[in-house]
């Protein structure tokens, strides 16, 4: 029988536990993400709607349009590319949500280096 315990506390632990996610509470509204580069602070603020996400970062704004795969997970193409790299689509998962934010990952897509980080709602 201490075998069986023993046996179940990993699936347990990995089964059991199920981070929060009401991912509709974040599918519209105003957001900050900042994120550390070269060891400055950058910031950028974002409206998103149904159908699109417009950006503000170091005061230009850009527009994608955004297609929801599921409650959890997206897609943003530029509206107006500049270059070869803008034209790339870009994924976004919600890995986990709180009150007042969430945790995603995203990368191009096709492309398997994933980055993550954070978003706070702000309205």
């Amino acid at each position: 029988m201490k075998k069986l315990f023993l046996l179940t506390i990993p699936f347990c632990l990995m089964g059991c536990y199920n981070q929060e996610r009401n991912c509709a509470d974040f599918q519209t509204g105003n957001f900050l993400f900042e994120q550390e580069i070269n060891g400055q602070k950058h910031t950028s603020t974002f409206v998103r709607t149904d159908k699109y996400e417009i950006e503000t970062y170091n005061g230009k704004t850009d527009t994608a349009s955004i297609r929801w795969i599921n409650d959890c997970e997206y897609i943003l193409q530029k509206l107006h590319p500049k270059n070869m790299a803008e034209k790339k689509a870009v994924q976004m998962k919600i890995l986990s949500t709180s009150e007042n934010g969430y945790t995603f990952e995203y990368s191009i897509v096709g492309d398997s280096n994933k980055q993550k980080g954070e978003i706070k709602k702000i309205k």
